[in-house]
């Protein structure tokens, strides 16, 4: 394979500047045209067939949301959002990777790319991996309340892809749902309006996690962006936050989620792990699996990204292998059987 094709979109000379510097930088890479708005990106992809994008979303003439929304629909490619770490600027960001877009860099209060060198090349580089046909997102279908749940909790992790998967699974648990502890790898300016875009298309009452917060049946609670979260106690179980060093290039990560519900909940527990690159939860997974509980793994079909979850399925580590349209049911499913034997064990 050659060096992967990269036009960049971006109206500032400067970070264009900067972007074709951290290509230039390594072999892998070729610039092969910088775009200052998005009718000039459009004529550019045409005539240059670019690999992947990467695209900024304040621009003339046209926002790179609406480009970017008729990208996927026009002319599906590889996208890498590079956005400012502003309130506007996150709520953009979600609305791009819901659309399509791969993945994102946030941009640092300084302007100043050059520090986010290594991340910015493996994500155009796991972008420039994916065949990106389409955008179809599976329609919800209606999931029957569960009725009984007994005291399990459920813990979802998940990265590269999650912010519109997670949408999915949440928009189909039903109100009555055991709590759920949610571990998406974001950035902290990012976690409060992810926790109100879910909140506003699930039955359940989706919040920020606080430490201390005591976990409730018909909640979710977002991990934020800058603390690890993990759960405390058996019957009355309460969050725990903390801001420490990164676990797997990560905080918050999966792993001390799911590390804390083997530990604390063992077969009271369910875990799911979603698509996202590396392997962050895998481990996790399989100790909650060696636990007693149950462990379900998305399915490489229908993941942006098959690192996490097949580093899961690859380490045993899954009870169960799914896809996006079938995992809240799923869930729901092994929260009934879970209540069923204790239930049966009196």
């Amino acid at each position: 394979m050659g060096a992967i094709k990269v036009l960049i979109v971006d109206d500032s000379a400067l970070v264009c500047e900067m972007l074709t510097g951290i290509f230039a930088s390594d072999s892998a890479f070729e610039v092969v045209g910088v775009a200052h708005d998005p009718y000039e990106a459009r004529d550019l992809i045409k005539q240059l067939n670019p690999d992947v994008l990467t695209l900024d979303i304040e621009m003339p003439r046209m926002d790179g949301i609406s480009f970017l929304r008729n990208l996927m629909r026009l002319r599906p490619m590889p996208v890498v959002m590079v956005s400012s770490l502003t309130q506007r600027g996150s709520k953009q960001t979600l609305d791009a990777l819901e659309l399509g877009a791969f993945d994102f860099v946030a941009k640092p209060h300084t302007g100043d790319l050059r520090d986010l060198e290594t991340e910015i090349r493996r994500k155009v580089r796991a972008a420039a991996g994916i065949g990106v046909t389409s955008v179809q997102r599976p329609k919800p279908e209606p999931t029957e309340r569960i009725g009984r749940q007994g005291t399990s909790i459920i813990g979802i992790g998940a990265s590269t892809g999650g912010t519109s998967a997670l949408r999915h699974v949440l928009a189909e648990m039903p109100a009555d749902s055991p709590p759920i502890a949610i571990v998406q790898h974001l950035p902290a300016a990012f976690s409060k309006a992810f926790a109100k875009r879910l909140d506003g298309v699930s039955p359940l009452a989706v919040t920020l996690a606080e430490d201390g917060m005591h976990v409730m049946p018909g909640h979710a609670y977002v991990a934020p962006g800058d603390a690890h979260m993990t759960v405390e106690g058996r019957r009355r179980v309460v969050l725990r936050l903390e801001k420490s060093a990164c676990v797997n290039g990560h905080m918050p990560a999966v792993d001390p989620l799911f590390a804390s519900m083997a530990a604390n909940l063992s077969d009271r527990c369910i875990g799911a792990l979603m698509t996202g690159m590396g392997a962050d939860g895998a481990a996790g997974l399989l100790a909650i699996r060696r636990a007693g509980g149950y462990t379900l793994a998305q399915d490489e079909a229908t993941s942006v990204v098959w690192g996490m979850p097949g580093e899961a399925v690859k380490r045993g580590a899954a009870c169960e292998v799914v896809g996006l349209p079938t995992l809240a049911r799923s869930l729901v499913r092994v929260v009934r059987k879970q209540a069923d034997r204790r239930n049966a064990a009196g």
